[in-house]
Parts: C-alpha cells; structure tokens; sequence
C-alpha cells in the first residue's frame, strides 16, 4: 500500500525548511531554542514553540515512512530493558537491535516481566514477519519464559556481558548498567530535552530518533570517507524524500 504524501498546506514556512528543522531536532542533541538560534543564523526567523509544533506533527509522519522503507535486519536480535522516570512514575523502555546495531523497536510499558517481553517478541516478528536465528539478552528470566510461549525454537542466548549492544544502543539513560554511559551523547540529549512529561511523548520521541538514527548512521562497511559521503548524501535524499520536501 503506498503511502500518502505529507502536506504542507497553510504554512507560511516551504516543506524544506520545517524538514529541515525537523531534522535538527530529532537527529541532534540540541534543544528547541538552540533549533531557533541556528536557523535565526541561517536567516530564518521561527520561534521555538513553532518548531516543537512541527516536530510533534511532521516527525512521526516522516519516521511511518522510513520505517516503511526500512530494509530486512539481520537475524541475530540483542533485547534488552532499560528503567525511565516520567512525572515521578517508572516506566521500561524495551529496546531491539540487530547484530549491525540497527534499532528494530522499542516499546516503553509500565511493567518489567514476562508480559511485556511477550509484546515486545511479538510486535518484533509481526513487523519484520520473520523468526530470528538467536536472540540475547540479559538474565532477566521473562525473557525466556516469553520465548517459550511466541517461539520456542529460537536459539537464546542469555549472558549479562553479551548483551552490550542492546544496552549501549539506549537513546534514553535508565539505572543499572547504562549509568555507564553517564558521558555519552545520549546522556547530553536527555539533558537537552530535559526529560520527558509523558509516556506518549517518550514513545513518539525514542521512534523518531531511532529511525533518522537507523538511516543516518554509517554501516561498518562502508567507512571510507568517500562511502561515507555518498552515504549521507543518500541518508538526506531519503530524509527529503520521506517528508516530501524534495
């Protein structure tokens, strides 16, 4: 089914320039009004409240097409779990990727068991609409046990130390393992953004970043600089293209 187009009807800005602020935002660790200053530097006079207005409108219209766009992963599916605090209240964002570090799906849920590891397997293989070769994960047992239930076929892997991947791809810091990465750059955009006030907010933000982060970041083999090149070129051709602002 083809997607439909996004429209820019009754804006006074032209679609390249709301893409592009877009962009900064959610590909960035930049906060709004740092998002208004450097396009004030580029002449373009918008406020930080109309960018956080077009984020919320145009951002998840762009991620639906580039996850539609998005390739086959690999077969081999690090999960892992990682503890957020929204308005007082704990909340888990379950977190995919592939062995190439590529996001397959997070899902933040109120709860931490089997239940929720179910949803997380079943909405992983219903998008992507294959069965892993292996999955790892951390020693959380609902883990295994929601395995059992969606595909017990699986080769599971569970190691505390083999599941870096997962915990290190986070786009949000939690407690445990990743207070690590306290330095990281996605420490600096959770401060940017200065936490998040709702669940909707951090599920509607986390899909964003990851699908621009999936299209944007450069694969292993391609780390020359002129394949690097040609690879961001292409990653804005397809930015452009899935925001109809070609």
């Amino acid at each position: 089914m083809q997607t439909q187009k996004i429209s820019y009807k009754r804006h006074r800005f032209p679609p390249q320039i709301i893409a592009h602020v877009v962009w900064l935002y959610v590909r960035f660790n930049l906060n709004l009004r740092e998002v208004e200053e450097m396009m004030l530097a580029r002449g373009v006079d918008v406020s930080y409240e109309t960018i956080r207005r077009w984020t919320v409108k145009f951002g998840p219209l762009i991620t639906h097409v580039l996850r539609r766009r998005q390739s086959r992963p690999g077969d081999v599916w690090h999960l892992d779990e990682v503890v957020v605090k929204i308005a007082g209240r704990s909340y888990w964002l379950w977190r995919a990727v592939d062995q190439n570090g590529v996001v397959l799906e997070e899902i933040l849920q109120s709860r931490r068991d089997k239940r929720a590891a179910k949803r997380l397997l079943v909405k992983l293989m219903k998008r992507w609409r294959f069965i892993p070769k292996r999955i790892i994960t951390d020693k959380l047992r609902s883990y295994g046990a929601a395995k059992r239930e969606v595909a017990p076929g699986i080769d599971h892997w569970s190691h505390k130390g083999l599941n870096n991947r997962a915990e290190n791809s986070h786009p949000l810091p939690g407690s445990g393992s990743y207070s690590n990465h306290e330095k990281g750059p996605l420490r600096k955009r959770e401060r940017a953004m200065q936490g998040f006030r709702s669940p909707g907010g951090l599920q509607r933000f986390v899909t964003m970043q990851s699908s621009t982060r999936n299209r944007f970041s450069v694969p292993a083999r391609r780390r020359s600089a002129l394949t690097i090149r040609y690879h961001r070129l292409e990653a804005f051709d397809a930015w452009k293209s899935a925001a109809n602002a070609a």
